[in-house]
């Protein structure tokens, strides 16, 4: 299960690649920067991204938990969708699953294509054998969700609803639990599956559109749609990543000996930079959570007391990435007080710095000596990736290659007997293993890169 909840997580984010430009495309059509039918043009082409999230979901997980990607799960998970929405609407028109529709679609056309896409079937029947009878096995399974979801489902959203106003009634307590839990599930890999709960279900705001009635869920949507309410499951990560996380970067350089800071700020300036603008913090996060594990409890505290702080200030400001600086100027007019972000950025930038500048030093925290220290390694794309088979125990220990943004994900046959020192010297930033049959990497961004040399290798 706990495989399975990564494998959903890192799944996760291909559908979740696509609302960057859907949440420009909204942007731009809002009518203060194109106007008449430009703008008409680009509303309509973001909002048929957000209209249809549970599609997306469906196509993108189905993809993304299928071995070799193959694009007949993600035709299934399609499929899948519009079958058991269709079953469960006949049942009660009043039913409404959101994104988790296609989150369980997702996962059964993925899962159901691992298991049967090279299924035989009698000769007679051949041409339904194989990827075709994905398609057909996913139709009949979702009837059975559309089923369960028509007769059972309002007692499942009484209880997401009784979540919904126990977390809205805690008020900025709520936002805090939800902001340290945002951060000290990223090693697990499992903070996507929690940001689908807040970002794309929790709450609902209505509109019209087209003269009908159109109920959004969840922060980022109802952000994008107009809710002056929303956004308070993300203001706070501006506060974050444009200020918290730099400052942060800096008290670890001050505490790196004089002899190796000039490397040392070569790297920190990097993804600090990269934190600021784009709101991508793993580069930077990865390079303390295994070396110093009392600096990133600090953050995910700092990050938690960060949200409730935007709330306590009143701050609405959504993001359709991540809460960098370029979506912070994108954003800017559809935000409530985003102006206050920038005191209380200042305000947080310190104490990270201070509370982080102490920790180390109190602690002794060594972050990036260990890896300064190892000579550098000038070896070829080939001769890596022979590295890093041997470093898995070879061809016949591997039984599945996978990477999301920063980490390669294995399958092993067996994990104990693999040797952290071995990735450590290829570059990894620290080594997970969930269980004796799977083992991550932490690379960086090099990840899926050197997940696809795996692959081409081992064929």
């Amino acid at each position: 299960m706990f495989n399975l909840l990564q494998r959903i997580g890192k799944a996760l984010m291909t559908p979740i690649a696509v609302l960057p430009v859907a949440a420009l495309l909204l942007r731009l059509g809002f009518g203060d920067i194109f106007d008449g039918q430009i703008a008409l043009i680009m509303k309509a082409a973001g909002e048929a991204v957000f209209a249809n999230l549970d599609m997306l979901f469906g196509i993108g997980i189905a993809y993304g938990l299928a071995k070799n990607n193959d694009g007949a799960a993600a035709l299934s998970g399609a499929i899948g969708v519009f079958i058991a929405k269709a079953v469960y609407l006949s049942i009660d028109k009043d039913v409404n699953m959101g994104v988790f529709v296609g989150i369980i679609i997702g996962v059964l056309a993925g899962t159901l294509y691992n298991r049967f896409h090279n299924i035989k079937v009698p000769e007679f029947l051949g041409f339904f054998g194989g990827k075709r009878f994905v398609p057909i096995i996913t139709a009949l399974s979702a009837i059975v969700v559309g089923v369960l979801a028509g007769y059972f489902w309002p007692y499942a959203q009484n209880a997401i609803d009784a979540f919904s106003n126990m977390i809205i009634g805690m008020h900025e307590g709520g936002t805090f639990i939800y902001g340290v839990l945002n951060r000290m599930l990223i090693p697990l890999g499992l903070h996507h599956i929690l940001n689908s709960i807040f970002w794309f279900q929790l709450g609902e705001y209505s509109y019209v559109k087209d003269g009908v009635e159109v109920v959004a869920n969840g922060d980022l949507h109802r952000f994008f749609a107009g809710d002056p309410t929303a956004g308070i499951y993300m203001s706070g990560f501006y506060v974050v990543m444009m200020f918290g996380l730099p400052a942060m970067s800096y008290a670890i350089y001050l505490n790196t000996p004089k002899n190796y800071r000039a490397k040392a700020g070569a790297i920190l300036a990097g993804v600090a930079f990269t934190s600021f603008l784009t709101g991508i913090t793993e580069p930077l996060e990865f390079l303390f959570l295994f070396v110093a594990p009392p600096l990133f409890v600090l953050h995910a505290l700092l990050t938690g007391l960060a949200l409730a702080s935007a709330q306590m200030l009143n701050i609405h400001a959504g993001f359709g990435f991540s809460a960098g600086f370029i979506d912070y100027i994108i954003n800017y007019k559809l935000a409530t007080n985003p102006l206050r972000i920038l005191p209380l950025g200042i305000l947080f930038a310190f104490f990270y710095f201070v509370f982080s500048y102490y920790l180390i030093k109190l602690l002794k925290l060594k972050i990036l000596e260990t890896e300064l220290q190892e000579d550098d390694l000038d070896i070829s794309a080939s001769d890596e990736t022979l590295a890093f088979i041997t470093a898995l125990g070879g061809k016949d220990n591997i039984v599945n290659t996978d990477a999301c943004i920063t980490r390669l994900r294995m399958s092993v046959n067996d994990s104990s007997t693999l040797e952290d020192e071995k990735f450590m010297k290829l570059g990894a930033k620290g080594v997970i293993r969930p269980d004796k049959h799977s083992i991550q990497v932490v690379l960086g961004a090099k990840a899926e890169r050197v997940a696809e040399r795996i692959k081409e290798a081992l064929k």
